[in-house]
């Protein structure tokens, strides 16, 4: 949802001051500096304050990443000049570096261009976090639809090119009429680090269960302010939308008396590959490791419908239990349909602290156009059980 300045201050009443960049804060005055748009410097104090800074886009530190036709992805702004450049190009070929969710998301709105797609990354695994069998469904969709994908290349900079750029890397080029750089988000906390606040995981603003932070008068939410992970208990920083819609609500209400407690984020993501849904859920088999677990997994493949119904299409699922205590640990899926809401049942379940055997035992909808009689899930569930 986007809302005009205009509503904050007519409708709302909120003293809303666009253009005006804060500098510093004092925490033991209580206010802070900076300065507008046009150099003139301005004051400010408070009894409460909230910082919602949110991320920033990363940007390598490569020679030429700040080329014209090189574009970071992360705001509105962001898209219109990136439309704006494909069409007046107009552009044959893209490149981009890096494999996370945005950047598997831009190759399907520039194949529906027509243009030429290669992404290109350092480290070696095509999605790290995922498991292989799944990984390799989305790799297939991704070359399938005309996509070059060159995980393990080491970038050494971004030059002009006969396409008008050049990604050049220790062992390769590639030439493309633009470069996008998807390479994940950084929390910008610059502001409270100053201020002497306390960080957290990834350099995240670190608050509490109620949004505080180290100050009891200063609170964050948003991409910003760090978590608490529903399975490990411990803190977090993962971006994503309704972790910050949520805790901006919480903050808001505690800013102004009231007592409104957060119990954390499970990583619960869904996100596109063209024609196929990618989700996920709790931990991966290395962050189930590196927080202590014993971890077992099973993957299966099943439906997305009774068998023999019109439109049935595959569905890959991996579910993760803790061997020491059968806890549900986290779960991923891939496929065509039914990818996108069922993951919620494994974070509803995640979130409840269940048991793989607890979970296997869910009564979870059944109708043919919607799935097998034995959800994927309630499948993954039963395998990973013989694995514990």
């Amino acid at each position: 949802m986007v809302r005009q300045a205009r509503v904050f201050r007519e409708k709302q009443g909120i003293d809303l001051k666009t253009g005006h960049r804060v500098e510093a804060l004092d925490l033991e005055e209580k206010g802070g500096k900076g300065s507008t748009l046009e150099g003139e410097d301005f004051e400010f104090t408070y009894d409460k304050l909230l910082i919602a800074t949110g991320s920033r886009a990363n940007m390598p530190d490569l020679p030429g990443v700040h080329l014209p036709g090189v574009f970071a992805v992360k705001s509105l702004e962001d898209g219109r000049r990136i439309k704006k450049f494909l069409v007046e190009g107009p552009v044959k070929k893209a490149v981009i570096i890096g494999m996370g969710y945005i950047a598997l998301e831009m190759c399907e709105g520039l194949r529906s261009r027509g243009i030429e797609v290669g992404m290109v990354k350092p480290g070696p695994v095509f999605i790290p976090w995922m498991h292989r069998e799944l990984a390799q469904v989305v790799l297939e969709e991704l070359e399938t639809k005309g996509v070059a994908v060159y995980p393990g290349h080491e970038i050494k900079y971004i030059e002009g090119g006969k396409e008008g750029l050049k990604v050049v890397c220790a062992d390769m080029e590639l030439d493309g009429g633009t470069v996008f750089l998807g390479v994940g988000v950084s929390p910008c906390s610059e502001l409270a680090e100053k201020a002497g606040l306390e960080l957290g995981p990834s350099q995240s603003v670190a608050v509490d269960r109620f949004l505080m932070t180290s100050d009891r008068d200063i609170y964050a939410a948003g991409d910003c302010a760090d978590a608490y992970h529903l399975v490990t208990g411990k803190k977090t920083w993962i971006p994503l939308a309704l972790r910050a819609n949520r805790a901006g609500w919480a903050a808001a209400d505690n800013v102004i008396g009231g007592k409104v407690a957060l119990r954390g984020v499970a990583g619960t993501a869904v996100f596109k590959v063209f024609d196929v849904q990618v989700a996920r859920t709790g931990l991966s088999v290395k962050e189930a490791e590196d927080a202590g677990y014993e971890p077992a997994e099973a993957v299966i493949q099943s439906r997305s419908r009774a068998h023999g119904h019109p439109g049935s299409t595959g569905i890959r699922v991996q579910i993760l239990g803790d061997r020491k205590t059968g806890r549900l640990l986290g779960a991923q899926m891939v496929g065509k349909e039914g990818v996108a809401h069922r993951i919620n049942a494994a974070a509803v379940a995640l979130q409840a602290k269940m048991t793989v055997e607890e979970f296997s035992q869910s009564d979870l909808a059944y109708a043919p156009p919607f799935g097998p009689t034995w959800d994927p899930l309630l499948t993954a569930a039963n395998q990973v059980l013989k694995r514990m």
